[in-house]
């Protein structure tokens, strides 16, 4: 699993009734793009987490430069 800053982990309900939660990544503290993760959840709460296999990294790709015209 490789990540970066800005990326969403999706991770999966792993038992019935429990809902997939997403996080945003903010810092990796693994070596190249590696876990453990610092997360930020939409209510503004923060985990050191080192996800598991119901996990999944959403790559947000970095915004290109324009051309100028």
């Amino acid at each position: 699993m490789e990540a970066h800053a800005g990326d969403r982990l999706l991770m999966h309900g792993r038992t019935v009734g429990q809902h997939d939660r997403v996080a945003e990544i903010i810092e990796v503290l693994g070596d190249g793009g590696a876990p453990p993760y610092r997360l930020r959840y939409p209510d503004g709460h923060e985990h050191l987490m080192s996800p598991g296999p119901d996990s999944v990294v959403q790559h947000i790709e970095a915004p290109r430069d324009r051309p100028q015209q």
